[in-house]
């Protein structure tokens, strides 16, 4: 029996702690190589070296990530949605091991192909933010924007992979559709994950435990609410037609009894 009162609250809130902690921290373990890079970026090698070797070695470090990522960060990424779904739509108490190499398993394929795309994608709009960001100024603003869109794009990508049955082409293409035709929750999105982010690098021990598992949470939060909203329109679409074919029935039927009236009277 779950307690009640304050020590019930404390209670749910240790929970949900438990819970993201763990997705998490699953969802890390399986992205090893991954952060493994990720890590080297920020602890020094304690060799002195030239600003073109430090350069050099970023560059590099960044290349192995982007080779890494569609083979573990993103079927990992994949799997914590697939949670994260579970939790928003009502499901709190799923077993979490079980749920999330289900997830992974089943989405590795998928997740894999739109990683390979999006690391393309993310990779293009860097190199180009690079070069572009000593010419022009303003361009470097646009290649910051696009990279924005990117992200949000990714996010509704895993949410969807999560939540419907497609193929990866679809996947993609109304996952962007979504970004771009509901700005202002792609724009809640960008906010939220950011807001998490920043607030995790200035309390670090958050990024092992929580980062990764709330943005998930809330992005698809975001997204389940795009959901019910696009399936409330669709029902009233079907709605309208169903009245409007019952309306052109009832016109025919009206017509046929003018008809029979007027043959009835010859």
């Amino acid at each position: 029996m779950e307690p009640r009162g304050l020590m019930g609250g404390f209670y749910r809130i240790s929970e949900w702690i438990m819970r993201f902690s763990v997705i998490n921290l699953l969802w890390i373990a399986c992205s090893i190589p991954f952060f493994f890079f990720l890590l080297t970026l920020f602890v020094g090698t304690g060799e002195q070296l030239t600003d073109e070797q430090l350069l050099g070695n970023m560059y590099m470090t960044l290349i192995l990530m982007a080779v890494v990522a569609p083979f573990t960060l993103f079927p990992a990424t994949a799997a914590m949605f697939t949670v994260a779904r579970k939790w928003v739509m009502g499901e709190v108490d799923v077993p979490l091991f079980k749920t999330f190499f289900r997830g992974y398993k089943e989405n590795y394929k998928q997740s894999m192909l739109g990683g390979i795309l999006y690391t393309l994608l993310f990779t293009i709009m860097v190199v180009d933010f690079i070069v572009y960001r000593e010419q022009l100024n303003i361009l470097s603003y646009i290649f910051i924007a696009f990279l924005i869109l990117l992200g949000v794009s990714m996010f509704n990508f895993f949410s969807m992979l999560a939540h419907y049955h497609m193929k990866t082409f679809q996947l993609l293409k109304n996952a962007l559709l979504i970004t771009i035709g509901k700005p202002f929750r792609s724009l809640s999105t960008a906010i939220m994950a950011g807001v998490v982010a920043y607030i995790s690098t200035q309390f670090t021990f958050l990024i092992p435990f929580f980062m990764g598992s709330i943005i998930a949470y809330l992005s698809f939060w975001n997204f389940n609410i795009i959901y019910l909203k696009l399936q409330e329109q669709a029902e009233k679409m079907k709605q309208s037609e169903e009245e409007e074919a019952e309306e052109a029935a009832e016109m025919d039927r009206e017509d046929l009894v003018k008809d029979d009236s007027k043959d009835s009277l010859k």
